[in-house]
């Protein structure tokens, strides 16, 4: 058996010298795996289910562990956690914090894992890589994973505002659409939802042969604008919860994002509630981390005589890429006259095509660096215009 076959098999020597006791928790819907590496216990894993979020469970095994080291090395060590960032979002994180115990939460998609084409994946392999990867992050290894930083409370609150505002715009094009629908299989083509007049345009409404609206058909198409005019008011609902926050915060802090966002022309308030909410309330210690953030960062292929881009990583808030790609076509139209536009317009010219498509996401990466210094440090970007007073 060669070497290769061997590490494949058989897993690499586990550090035993260790001054913790290093756990992972695979969680699930049902039941968290506790995967824990303890000193004194050579290179053996140990692992035991709990139901999931049974606190109380789990902080009784993290005590078992920690009397078992007492016992076997006469030392009193801590507990190091790690899980993925998933579904649970951060309430685990922060509960284990409260008890004194060091907790990290990773990008799943940063960990490295077997290349082949059928990989082997359970939550007991899942476990003991999560171990490997915590042992290593706390090595102080270079790139091993992407650890990351919750929000807190108050923070992943705000943002439930511009998230349930582009939810509650998905349901409105859903019922528009649906409408829409309805009536074009019955041969009428202008007939428009949104507008004020829809029920007493519903009611004149004929058919392309001529036949008034069937009763079945018109009273799904009632139902349909009920809840229409349920999500539309929703929506004036949250707009005005979004308005009260800026307001506050710009209050509070004449420099902060929410503040100085609004002033430029062609930034409104829903995109300076996302760039705020979504991005610009972290702190970045330079631009490769805020576009890396964004997954506006290049994503180059080079390996031997091969030498290309594949474009931006996606590996980051959606959110904030979708709006910072729209934000860079408004801010063709409204800001002509900035550095941005110009270096934008110099590099496309007369292209209509794909040049311009690409050149628009490396516009938005060169303009969310912009803002974040304007918000930041207040430079406003070269060029640019504030709107009146």
């Amino acid at each position: 058996m060669t070497a290769f076959e061997q590490e494949a098999i058989w897993p690499a020597a586990i550090r035993t010298d260790l001054g913790a006791i290093f756990v992972s928790l695979e969680l699930s819907r049902s039941t968290w795996l506790i995967t824990s590496l303890s000193p004194g216990a050579g290179e053996k894993l140990s692992r035991r289910p709990v139901s999931a979020g049974d606190m109380s469970a789990l902080l009784e095994v993290f005590g078992a562990l920690k009397a078992k080291v007492s016992a076997r090395t006469g030392r009193d060590v801590g507990i190091i956690a790690i899980h993925e960032a998933g579904l649970d979002g951060f309430w685990l994180d922060r509960a284990l914090r409260l008890e004194g115990i060091e907790s990290h939460v990773v990008d799943p998609a940063s960990i490295a894992v077997c290349r082949r084409k059928r990989r082997a994946k359970t939550d007991r392999i899942d476990g003991e890589s999560l171990i490997r990867t915590l042992l290593a992050y706390k090595r102080g290894e270079p790139r091993v994973c992407a650890m990351v930083r919750p929000p807190t409370p108050e923070e992943e609150d705000r943002r439930r505002v511009s998230r349930e505002r582009r939810t509650l715009l998905t349901e409105r094009v859903e019922h528009t659409n649906r409408i829409k629908g309805l009536l074009f299989a019955q041969g009428v083509a202008d007939y428009e939802p949104l507008l004020k007049n829809r029920r007493a345009r519903l009611e004149a409404v004929v058919t392309g042969d001529g036949r008034t609206l069937p009763d079945h058909i018109k009273q799904q198409i009632e139902r349909e604008l009920d809840r229409l005019e349920l999500v539309t008011a929703q929506i004036k609902a949250v707009e005005a919860e979004r308005d009260a926050l800026l307001a506050a915060a710009s209050q509070a802090s004449a420099t902060s994002p929410a503040a100085s966002l609004p002033r430029l022309k062609g930034v409104g308030e829903e995109v300076a509630a996302v760039l705020w909410l979504e991005g610009l309330f972290k702190s970045f210690d330079n631009r490769r981390q805020l576009a890396a953030y964004a997954g506006l960062a290049p994503s180059p292929w080079r390996s031997g005589k091969i030498d290309h881009e594949q474009g931006v990583s996606k590996a980051g808030n959606r959110r904030l890429r979708s709006t910072m790609i729209q934000l860079s076509w408004l801010w063709l139209r409204h800001q002509p006259d900035s550095a941005l536009t110009q270096w934008f317009q110099a590099r496309v010219r007369q292209d209509r095509g794909r040049v311009r498509k690409v050149m628009i996401v490396a516009l938005a990466r060169k303009l969310l660096v912009a803002l974040w210094k304007y918000a930041s440090t207040g430079v406003l970007p070269q060029g640019a215009q504030l709107k009146e007073a």
